[in-house]
């Protein structure tokens, strides 16, 4: 107890041993002092009125005056406020502070017993096994969420992350020391060697494998708690996002994912987690992996689907409102923990991946197909396309066959690659349509038993399932009751067509004085109308000697347009 009898004893408190540890004046150590004195006596808590008191009078209230000193005192981390744990010292006013009680810290009690602030080291040792290794590690992610919590409470140069800063900096060397003299083989360094992971990149996956270890849905798992780990300032906020985009390294190779979910205001945030894979090799090193096959590979060798991989999110389409409600509802409907849930109460037979059968109805051209990949994108999943208008012309006789063959090869792409695709069946309008109640000729009893097998296909599909069509008056109700999300897709508004424009048009083009979308919005076309007008005049306009648009080139496109779908139009708006 050598330094806390100096501290009580001394008169000139700056000559104290602790002093230099304290980082503060003159006053505020004689407060502290003054505390441990009234702690010695048996007194933990003190009233900050009584304690301001008894050291300066009340005259002039000049107590008043030194409310600051207990402010930087709970800054710095040396006094706490007796009854409100680890609120933070910014979250009172000074005046709140007056009447409210404060007691020593553990710090600084540690200080006073042991004449410093940091943890003794245990001697450097290998490390036995992988458990040992996260043992440090995870000590190490909490140092580091400790100083990202101190950032936020106190300027970077405060005393207390200064400490935090010296406790991890000899963590992280007793680690290095301890990896130096281990001869065990660990997975995980195997595993950021394999990646070439940076040491921002090792932090956060190391902390999401704290999250996995600790079974829980931590706070650790946001994007903004894990970039704030690895940042120092609002600059490297910024810039270390980008560690966290699905283009960046920790994702893109497959060591980690994440759920999106919709927040009560409607956007969307990421919840990470480390891939199953990853875990089991990590936690499982001495099994052998079974390599993965490529989805990529496997549909080289079949002619049945196309293989999407979604590049554009909801955000990026532009929808009706009320269809764009009905598709956030699906989206949080098909949550995982949603899922998880619906296990629980015995509506669904499996916790584990999402299913529903979707249909998009509506005219042409009103974003139906990119709607669909633009779901998938925000599922996180590959899409496996198939034209179902090919469905007759490819296989000219055996076409009840192959209805059972475009599920089979689907269920078996998914099941060899262990992933979990959206099968997409485009345009199935003569999948959906009625069957024929008294069939004749053979060509309607085999388009009966067509879609008698596709239902029956429908019934037992696992998984995301989009069917586009056109018409859904002529669905066959049997259908209708199979699929449990049906979405309207009406075509676009003035606004949404004035966005639409805004959109597809070039934006590095020069335009003629006067050039207005507004005025091209007023003809009533659907996005995929707008997509070929906007093509169309780019290829009439780039040839010229002065390529610059003009309105009379985008009205010519829509008048052939215009003729081309619904016939010869007299009419075509505020324009002739």
């Amino acid at each position: 107890m050598e330094y806390l009898k100096d501290f009580i004893s001394v008169s000139d408190v700056k000559k104290a041993k602790i002093f230099p540890h304290l980082k503060t004046g003159e006053e505020e150590a004689k407060i502290l002092q003054y505390l441990t004195k009234e702690y010695i006596e048996g007194e933990d808590e003190k009233n900050v009125f009584d304690l301001l008191s008894d050291i300066y009078g009340e005259k002039d209230l000049i107590y008043l005056d030194k409310l600051y000193l207990i402010k930087n005192l709970l800054d710095l981390g040396w006094i706490v406020q007796a009854g409100f744990g680890a609120l933070k010292s910014n979250e009172f006013t000074k005046l709140e502070l007056l009447h409210s009680d404060i007691a020593l810290s553990v710090p600084f009690l540690r200080l006073l017993e042991d004449g410093n602030v940091e943890f003794a080291l245990p001697e450097i040792t290998p490390y036995k096994d992988h458990l040992e290794f996260f043992e440090d590690q995870f000590a190490r992610i909490e140092l580091y969420q400790k100083i990202a919590q101190a950032r936020q409470n106190y300027s970077t140069d405060a005393p207390t992350i200064n400490r935090l800063k010296t406790r991890l900096n000899l963590l992280e060397n007793r680690i290095k020391e301890r990896l130096q003299v281990t001869t065990k083989e660990l997975e995980i360094i195997k595993l950021f060697e394999e990646y070439d992971l940076n040491q921002k990149e090792q932090i956060i996956f190391l902390a999401l494998l704290k999250e996995e270890y600790a079974r829980g849905e931590g706070a650790l798992r946001e994007m903004g708690a894990l970039v704030d780990l690895i940042s120092f300032n609002e600059y490297e906020r910024i810039e270390n996002r980008a560690l966290l985009e699905d283009s960046a390294k920790l994702i893109s190779s497959g060591l980690i994912d994440y759920d999106e979910m919709l927040s009560p205001f409607g956007s969307l945030s990421r919840s990470f987690f480390i891939t199953e894979e990853v875990m089991q090799r990590i936690i499982h090193p001495q099994k052998k992996r079974q390599k993965r096959l490529k989805l990529q590979n496997l549909i080289k060798e079949q002619d049945i689907f196309e293989l999407i991989e979604p590049k554009t999110t909801l955000d990026d389409v532009v929808l009706h409102p009320e269809t764009r409600k009905t598709l956030d509802a699906l989206l949080q409907q098909m949550d995982k923990r949603v899922a998880r849930r619906l296990k629980q109460w015995g509506i669904k037979s499996k916790a584990k991946g999402v299913d529903a059968r979707i249909i998009f109805y509506g005219p042409p051209g009103t974003g139906k197909t990119l709607t669909a990949l633009s779901l998938a994108k925000s599922l996180k999943k590959v899409v496996l396309s198939f034209d179902c208008s090919k469905i007759l012309s490819m296989y000219v006789g055996e076409s009840e066959k192959n209805v059972r063959k475009v599920f089979d090869t689907f269920k078996e792409l998914s099941q060899k690659t262990k992933s979990e695709p959206v099968l997409l069946l485009n345009e199935a309008d003569q999948f959906l349509s009625a069957r024929s109640q008294s069939p004749g000729s053979s060509a309607d009893k085999m388009h009966n038993q067509m879609q008698n097998i596709f239902l029956e296909q429908i019934e037992n599909f696992e998984g995301v399932l989009i069917a586009t069509t056109n018409l859904l008056e002529t669905i066959d109700s049997a259908f209708s009751r199979r699929f449990n999300y049906k979405i309207e897709f009406k075509k676009p508004n003035f606004a949404e067509r004035v966005k639409l424009w805004q959109i597809m048009l070039p934006t590095e083009a020069e335009y003629e004085e006067g050039f207005s979308v507004e005025k091209l919005a007023e003809f009533e076309l659907t996005g995929g109308q707008i997509n070929l007008i906007v093509k169309n005049t780019a290829y009439k306009v780039a040839v010229r000697e002065n390529p610059v648009f003009t309105m009379q080139d985008f009205i010519e496109e829509i008048k052939k347009e215009k003729i081309a779908a619904f016939g010869d139009e007299k009419s075509l708006g505020f324009l002739q």
